[in-house]
Parts: C-alpha cells; sequence; structure tokens
C-alpha cells in the first residue's frame, strides 16, 4: 500500500493526500458520516484539483485493487460517502474541485465542477441575473456533485423537480479511469443511452461525477411565502390541489409539518417564534414565485387563501410581509431536523407515497405503530408539494433515545416499509440508498429492477472498486 500512496501523492501532490501515518492529521471530517451513526478508517483522503488528477487517481486505485469512496460535502444520510473500518479504501474528496467553469446566460445553463458548494452555486447564479433553484437545508455544506450522485430534493422540488431534473450533462471518470465528457448544455440530444441519467442517483457506484452542466432560470420579480393551519392531512392535500389552480407554476414550495414535529422547534429553539402550532394538527409553508410583481404574487395568495378559508381548508394562516419574515418561516422548517436532533436520536424515514394517499398512509402507519411500540411519537414532516415525507419516529418520553434505536429501529423500520410498500411509494424518496438501506432495498425492489441494476453495476464497474457495498451488495 506505501507504493500506491506514493503513486497517489505523485499524482496530486504530498499535502494532498491524508493518512494515519501523520499523528498530527485528523481524517474524522472525511471518516464519520454527518449522522455520527458511522464512523470508518481510511487508507487515505486524496483530494484532487482537477478532472485529469481524478482519472489518474482512479486508474492507479484500479491497478493496484484498491476500492474508492467519492466523497462531496459529506452531507448525506444513509452512510454512503464514508469508508468502511477495514483501513483499505481510499476517501476520493472533491472538494478542492469547486470553479465555476461558466454560466452561458442565452443558453440558461450554468457548468459547474463537483465540488462547488450548492449556496456558492445559487449566489454565483443570483449575481449573473438568474435562479438556480435547488435548494435543501444543508445548502452550505453540501456540493453539486453530492447533490447529483443523490439525486438530491429539497424544497423546490413540486415546481423545478429533482437535481436530475436540473441537469442537462455531466463530465464523469468511469472506474477504469477514463473521462466521458457530456457537458453540452443541449436539451434533445437523442443519438442513444442517456448516460447522464445513469450516473445521476448512482451514488458514485458507477462513476465519479466530476462537473456538470446546471439549468437556470429567470430569477422571479417576486416571492412570497404563507404559513397556514389546516385540520387535516385530508385539508392540506386539498389546499395543495387549490394551491396549483390559483398559482400554476408559481407554486414552488409546499411544506407540511406536524404538530410534533412544530413543538420540538418551539422547545429547543424558543428564541424562533413557531405560528399557530398549538391550537393545529398541521401546518403548511407555501410560496409563490411571480414572475410579474409582488402585487400581483400577493393578490394571487389573497385568492387563494379566500377559497381555502370558505371551504374550510384553512384554519388560521399568516402571509409574510417582508423578505426578513419570509426567512423566519423557513427557518421554522429547516429546524425540524435540528431540533430533532436535540430531543435525542430517532428512527429517520426519507419516504415517497403518491399524494393523493398520503392522508390514508399516515392515518394507518401512526395507528399501527402506536399499537406496536407504545408511546413512540412521530415527527411528520416534508415535502407534500411531491410526495415526500420526513417519516420519523422519536422514542417515547422516559425512554433513553439510543437503547430505544437500538432495539427497535429494525422493527419500526419493517412496519413502515411495509406500509409503503403497501402505499405503492419509494423507501428512498431523496436520500438514497447508501449503506444503511442496501439490505433492505431487496426486499421492497421490483427484482427484475434490481437485477438490471446489477447487470449494469457488472458492466461499468467490474472490479467492483467505486463505493462497494452501496445501493447493491
Amino acid at each position: 500500500m506505501n507504493d500506491l500512496i506514493k503513486i497517489l501523492q505523485g499524482i496530486v501532490g504530498a499535502g494532498q493526500v491524508l493518512t494515519h501515518d501523520d499523528p498530527a492529521t485528523d481524517l474524522s471530517a472525511w471518516e464519520q458520516d454527518w449522522r455520527k451513526r458511522a464512523t470508518g478508517r481510511a487508507l487515505a483522503v486524496v483530494r484532487p484539483g482537477r478532472t485529469a488528477e481524478v482519472a489518474a487517481v482512479v486508474k492507479a486505485c484500479a491497478a493496484a485493487g484498491v476500492s474508492i469512496v467519492p466523497q462531496g460535502g459529506n452531507t448525506g444520510l444513509v452512510v454512503g460517502s464514508v469508508p468502511d473500518d477495514s483501513g483499505s479504501q481510499v476517501v476520493l474528496s472533491l472538494t478542492r474541485m469547486n470553479a465555476v467553469r461558466a454560466i452561458d446566460g442565452d443558453n440558461l445553463t450554468m457548468t459547474v465542477e463537483a465540488g462547488c458548494v450548492l449556496q456558492v452555486l445559487q449566489e454565483q447564479a443570483e449575481k449573473a441575473g438568474y435562479l438556480f433553484p435547488l435548494s435543501l437545508a444543508a445548502e452550505g455544506s453540501c456540493t453539486i456533485g453530492g447533490n447529483l450522485a443523490t439525486n438530491a430534493g429539497g424544497t423546490q422540488v413540486v415546481r423545478y423537480g429533482n437535481a436530475r431534473e436540473l441537469c442537462l450533462g455531466l463530465e464523469v471518470v468511469t472506474a477504469q479511469g477514463e473521462v466521458w465528457n457530456g457537458l453540452s448544455g443541449l436539451r434533445k440530444d437523442n443519438t442513444g443511452y442517456d448516460l447522464r441519467d445513469l450516473f445521476v442517483g448512482s451514488e458514485g457506484t458507477l462513476g465519479v461525477i466530476t462537473a456538470a452542466t446546471m439549468k437556470l432560470y429567470p430569477l422571479p420579480a417576486a416571492q412570497l411565502t404563507a404559513w397556514a393551519a389546516v385540520p387535516s392531512l385530508e385539508a392540506a392535500v386539498q389546499l395543495l390541489g387549490l394551491a396549483h389552480r390559483h398559482l400554476g407554476a408559481g407554486l414552488t414550495g409546499f411544506e407540511v409539518m406536524g404538530q410534533f414535529a412544530l413543538s420540538l422547534v418551539a422547545q429547543h429553539f424558543p428564541q424562533q417564534r413557531v405560528p399557530l402550532w398549538a391550537d393545529h394538527p398541521y401546518c403548511v409553508l407555501l410560496e409563490n414565485s411571480d414572475s410579474e410583481s409582488e402585487d400581483h404574487a400577493r393578490g394571487q395568495f389573497e385568492r387563494l387563501l379566500e377559497t381555502a378559508f370558505e371551504s374550510g381548508v384553512v384554519s388560521d394562516a399568516v402571509v409574510a410581509e417582508s423578505l426578513q419574515q419570509a426567512h423566519a418561516l423557513w427557518h421554522i422548517r429547516e429546524s425540524i431536523p435540528l431540533a430533532q436532533a436535540e430531543e435525542g436520536l430517532n428512527i429517520k424515514h426519507d419516504i415517497s407515497i403518491p399524494v393523493s394517499k398520503i392522508p390514508a398512509f399516515c392515518a394507518e402507519t401512526d395507528a399501527l405503530l402506536q399499537r406496536e411500540v407504545a408511546g413512540v411519537r412521530l415527527v411528520n414532516f416534508g415535502h407534500l408539494g411531491d410526495g415526500n415525507l420526513h417519516y420519523n419516529v422519536q422514542a417515547p418520553e422516559g425512554i433513553d433515545p439510543a437503547t430505544f434505536l437500538r432495539e427497535q429501529e429494525e422493527r419500526v423500520n419493517h412496519l413502515v416499509f411495509d406500509q409503503v410498500a403497501r402505499f405503492d411509494g419509494s423507501i428512498s424518496a431523496e436520500h438514497g440508498v447508501g449503506s444503511l438501506k442496501v439490505d433492505t432495498l431487496p426486499q421492497y425492489k421490483d427484482p427484475v429492477a434490481l437485477a438490471l441494476m446489477k447487470s449494469l453495476k457488472r458492466a461499468l464497474d467490474p472490479q467492483n472498486i467505486l463505493n462497494p457495498g452501496r445501493v447493491l451488495n
């Protein structure tokens, strides 16, 4: 292995290959996942600065039979970007490759390297007069390469789609160390298989994404946010339908938050003023992005809420009067996972259900879990606009969270995932499979689909050196 380390140092520079040989070097930032559920041990952390170096590193590792774990901001939630504990894997950190290569205003595209932090990408697009709409809680540290590798979702999927829908082209290093340049930025290209879609969502198991060409949009003339209390999930789904009819393409965000989820924010972050939660089972956060004017957007919101009040779909509502108020409302929504962490370890589920079936799914599954695990507390929130719920399970009061997780996680997962399958849903909506769900996937994935996935893996990575043990076993 010392020979490989020397080769890697020759490719990227000695200072960009970090190992445990230096006792002053702390590799924990690369070896521990964001939720602190797993800690591995890397042979080395390699930090290339350009695509040619990535290709050379992959070639060297392939020749040595050493597996590679591609890593961006390491903000994933399914333990998909940290090494195992063997001490034999190379972590390929792409954070040094963070350049915005080009902005093409006429083509409404932006070509960026994989290590570009999402928030930086958003800011650079806005500086140039455009909108890059991908938005999620980790945007200050996650990278676009990781977003694409996991097909990240976020809060604006209802209008703009997942990361996949925002991507027009990729640059990818294959498992053999070859470079595929597919950064054309074309919206139409029917010259064979769509290779881009093979790599988006593959979690680094088929190739290493090094750059991407992403879609841009005109900046909206106005963006308004409303917070509405609803009497039930059925009412929230009805409000979504009204929002589609009244706002059309202007509906860019539709989030639902359960009462207990909001109570955790109120309890652990009392400086945040959480509106309307105490007297209502659910609250909804809506965003309207208007191409005309703020007056037009506000008029649309007023007509929507008036109709919703008259039909009993909304019990109470507030419309943000300033950008600061809008940010405060979104901050409440984004604080739910942090408040959960303050409350203690919990069992997380990132699931998708057809929107029309969500009320019935939650009613049945809530009752099932309460019956099977007495006193369990359900933290239900998420992107109702696209059918993605973060249906999380907190330990009963007075029960040690770590003990609850250790003793109940497998059972609770089985109960929830069986319900997800019964309602024609998916056990992973936007977080991916990683290693946490790799053994569970075969129980819920169509066997023909699973066989096709395995065939692709064998064809593109016959040595199984790219992120082994993730997505597929």
